[in-house]
């Protein structure tokens, strides 16, 4: 299975959502219905697109590492599920990473009859071990109807459908306080040259420019693929994200140098290095939009689900929190997306019923009007969306269909692109508290990629 990515298409779907940094965005009460209805409103009223079967008496227990509002978002679905069907649903928390917890349950003789899988290497390693079940021919005739063929390639290993790929991710995605840009005179970025210069504007202005969520290594591998991606081509990335070049190869050197530009600069980042190694993706968003004219940071880079920590704050989504596209280091800017798949883990029908669930438009309406989620299913009424702003990311995921980059640590072994503590996540913190040592973050990069690809 491999992605690919036009880039012709991708400055398409980038110039659809750097347009929202450009027009009247609204705000986070997005835009009424001819009744007066809020998109996203009343979704579980709505008539059922997709039949179920009665489960009345039947347990079915769904495993993920979610929590806080994603978890509480995410049981709205499961409710919906149980008042259609008569199971009873019980959300198992999971630890990260969730491969490592999952092996422990089964080898308990206690499986979840699902699992949301965060990782195209992980949905690979439950398939291998023998854990996962196909997907049945109701969730599949709701993936061929609703989904691009990419979608459900991510979700199919030797041929065979495994994953439900219920919630994507745009992670090219740079979030910024509308005050601290206007108080700094200064306008969006395009390209990495200039998100530096706007940095730099930013700083003398009295506002430390970007925060980073250095306490979670997953969202410095977003950095360094973005960057990546952009710098070196599609072509390259595919090679790497399968190991067929080495993370020795020059393109690393490029891509490591670049980031080293912004990590290097420690009065650039919030709390310097040792600030933002001690920060959590959470906080990484919230004191960016907290504390009036002197936020902790002016800029967040991450996804779409930003929206959710963004929510917790008093800032209005796109108008005072607003967002541009990653900016482009190479010819072309880039475009990462991320997800996560639902997989039977047992053979019961319930498990079968919820992937056919979350297969639908149905279930993808309740989560979208709930915000901080996005979906790649094509057949989600953009309306479902809470603004004007989601709906935009929204609706150039779906314009892009197959033409999709997926995150690459994501594709790669868990224990070296999805572990917190090893791999490539310790790594990148060890290289953002010394972005000088571009040769030895190298070298234990590939280190530990040759070790993980090897088992």
């Amino acid at each position: 299975m491999r992605t690919t990515l036009c880039t012709s298409k991708a400055a398409v779907v980038l110039c659809a959502i750097g347009a929202l940094t450009l027009t009247g965005c609204g705000d986070g009460d997005g835009d009424g219905d001819k009744d007066g209805v809020s998109p996203g409103d009343n979704q579980t009223s709505a008539a059922a697109t997709v039949q179920l079967p009665k489960l009345d008496g039947e347990t079915v227990q769904v495993a993920a590492v979610w929590s806080g509002p994603e978890q509480q978002n995410f049981t709205k679905v499961l409710d919906e599920f149980e008042k259609r069907t008569g199971a009873e649903v019980t959300f198992v928390p999971a630890q990260d990473p969730i491969v490592n917890f999952l092996g422990t349950k089964i080898a308990g003789g206690s499986p979840p009859d699902v699992a949301m899988l965060p990782q195209v290497g992980a949905i690979r390693q439950a398939v291998q071990r023998k854990w996962a079940k196909p997907v049945g021919p109701e969730a599949m005739a709701q993936l061929e109807k609703n989904y691009a063929q990419v979608w459900r390639d991510l979700g199919a290993v030797d041929g065979a459908q495994y994953g439900v790929y219920y919630k994507a991710a745009n992670k090219s995605l740079v979030w910024y306080n509308n005050t601290a840009f206007e108080n700094a005179g200064v306008t969006p970025p395009s390209t990495w040259k200039d998100f530096l210069t706007t940095a730099e504007t930013i700083s003398a202005s009295g506002v430390t420019p970007v925060s980073v969520a250095g306490a979670d290594g997953w969202t410095l591998t977003d950095w360094f693929e973005n960057v990546y991606l952009s710098q070196a081509g599609p072509e390259k990335y595919d090679q790497l994200a399968r190991h067929e070049i080495k993370w020795t190869d020059a393109s690393v050197k490029d891509a490591l140098t670049t980031l080293g530009e912004l990590f290097g600069r420690p009065e650039l980042i919030a709390g310097g290095a040792d600030g933002a190694l001690q920060t959590e993706f959470p906080a990484s968003v919230t004191q960016t939009f907290t504390g009036g004219d002197q936020p902790k940071g002016a800029m967040v880079f991450e996804g779409d689900f930003v929206t959710v920590n963004i929510a917790q704050t008093e800032a209005k989504i796109g108008t005072d929190a607003k967002v541009f596209p990653f900016p482009a280091v190479g010819s072309e800017p880039p475009v990462v997306t991320g997800g996560d798949a639902a997989v039977a883990l047992t053979d019961s029908k319930g498990a079968q019923a919820l992937l056919t669930f979350l297969a639908s438009p149905d279930a993808a309406a309740i989560s979208a009007g709930a915000g901080g989620f996005l979906s790649p299913n094509k057949a989600l009424d953009p309306a479902a969306y809470p603004n004007d702003v989601q709906r935009g990311i929204a609706e150039a995921l779906i314009d892009a269909g197959d033409d999709v980059r997926f995150d690459m640590s994501d594709q790669m072994p868990q224990s070296f692109g999805g572990t917190p503590g090893k791999g490539e996540w310790k790594i990148l913190q060890d290289f953002l508290k010394n972005p000088d040592d571009v040769a030895g973050a190298q070298q234990k990069l590939e280190s530990e990629a040759a070790k993980a690809f090897k088992s």
